[in-house]
C-alpha cells in the first residue's frame, strides 16, 4: 500500500466521538458568524474556511474596533478570538461538554468586545439537544484533529484547483458546519425546481434558497451521515436522468443509491500514486456527467484550469 505523508490517515471510527464534538463546536462558532453577516446566496455567508492553523470564520463585522475573527487552532488546540482593536482571548480545546464549550465561547466573545449572539440549537442533526443542555463530556483526540486538519489542507488545495476551470458562478471552497462537510459547487445559471426540504433541524426555506438554482456540487465528509469512512461525494440538483449510470473515474468511485450521489473513499485518494490527479479525475468526471446529462451550456461556462502567474487565454 502506498502511503502519502501529505495525505494523513483519518479513519473515521477511532476519532468519531471527537469528530462529533468538533462538529457541534463548529456549529456554535458558525452560528456566531451567521448572526452578524448579511445573507449571501446559498448560505455562503455562514461557512468556515480552512486556514494554515485550522478553521476560521474570516472577518466578522462585530467586536472591538468593528471586526473580529474566530479560529479553531488545530496546532495549538485552542479556540482563538481576535478583534480589530487588538484584543484577543482563547481557550483550550480539550475534553469538555458542548455546554461547557458554549460557556467558554461566550466568555471569549465578551473578552474581545464582541456581541454574544448565536442560536442555541444544532442544525442538520436529528434529535440533538440544545447546546446548553448537552452536558455529557466529549473526548478530544488532539492527534486525530491534527491529522484531520492536514487532510483538509490537501483537499482545499485540490478543490481550489478544480474551481479554476469554470467561468460561470462557482462557490468558494468552504466548510458547511451544518453537515460538517467541505464543498465546492458549480452552477449552470438556470433556476431549479423548489427543493422538497425535510432536512432534520433545518428550516425548509433555508434549504430551498440553498438549492434555488441548478448545481453540480462536490465535497468531502470525514464520515458519518450514511457512511462509516471518510469520503468525497458529488451530486447534481436536480438529478438528471441516467446520472447514476454515468461513467466516472477513478475505478474506486461508485454511485451510492441511498445517498443519491457518487462516492469516492478518501483512502482511494490517499493510497493512489498521484492523489491530486485521482481526486481531480473524480471531480471532473462527476461534473462532466452532471453538465452533459443536464444540458448545461458547457462551451460558455468552462475554461482551462488556472496556472499561477499565467492569465487565462481569451
Amino acid at each position: 500500500m502506498i502511503v502519502n505523508a501529505d495525505w494523513p490517515d483519518i479513519a473515521f471510527e477511532p476519532w468519531k466521538d471527537t469528530g462529533a464534538a468538533l462538529h457541534l463546536y463548529s456549529q456554535i462558532v458558525g452560528k456566531y458568524r451567521l448572526a452578524h453577516t448579511p445573507w449571501v446566496n446559498h448560505s455562503w455567508h455562514a461557512t468556515l474556511y480552512v486556514s494554515p492553523r485550522g478553521l476560521t470564520t474570516g472577518t466578522v463585522c462585530d467586536g472591538g474596533g468593528g471586526a473580529a475573527e474566530i479560529v479553531f487552532d488545530f496546532h495549538q488546540h485552542a479556540v482563538v478570538g481576535t478583534a480589530a482593536d487588538g484584543r484577543s482571548a482563547q481557550f483550550a480545546l480539550e475534553p469538555m461538554s458542548v455546554a461547557g464549550f458554549a460557556q467558554k465561547f461566550t466568555k471569549l466573545l465578551q473578552d474581545i468586545g464582541a456581541t454574544v449572539q448565536f442560536d442555541g440549537r444544532p442544525n442538520e442533526i436529528a434529535d440533538a439537544l440544545p447546546f446548553a443542555e448537552d452536558v455529557a463530556e466529549r473526548p478530544y483526540d488532539a492527534d486525530a484533529v491534527r491529522r484531520f486538519h492536514g487532510a483538509l489542507v490537501q483537499i482545499e488545495r485540490v478543490f481550489g484547483t478544480f474551481r479554476t476551470g469554470f467561468l460561470g458562478k462557482v462557490s468558494p471552497v468552504h466548510l458547511f458546519w451544518g453537515s460538517f462537510d467541505m464543498a465546492v459547487t458549480r452552477f449552470s445559471g438556470r433556476g431549479a425546481p423548489p427543493h422538497p426540504g425535510g432536512i432534520p433541524a433545518l428550516p425548509d426555506d433555508v434549504t430551498r434558497e440553498a438549492y434555488s438554482h441548478e448545481v453540480s456540487s462536490a465535497g468531502f465528509w470525514p464520515g458519518g451521515g450514511g457512511i462509516d469512512y471518510p469520503a468525497f461525494y458529488s451530486y447534481a440538483y436536480p438529478t438528471p436522468d441516467a446520472f447514476a449510470k454515468a461513467p466516472v473515474r477513478p475505478e474506486a468511485a461508485f454511485f451510492h443509491e441511498a445517498l443519491g450521489e457518487f462516492i469516492l473513499p478518501y483512502d482511494a485518494v490517499r493510497e493512489a500514486d498521484d492523489p491530486d490527479a485521482t481526486l481531480l479525475a473524480f471531480l471532473q468526471s462527476t461534473y462532466d456527467a452532471a453538465a452533459s446529462l443536464g444540458n448545461w451550456d458547457r462551451a460558455a461556462l468552462e475554461c482551462s484550469t488556472g496556472v499561477p502567474l499565467r492569465p487565462r487565454a481569451v
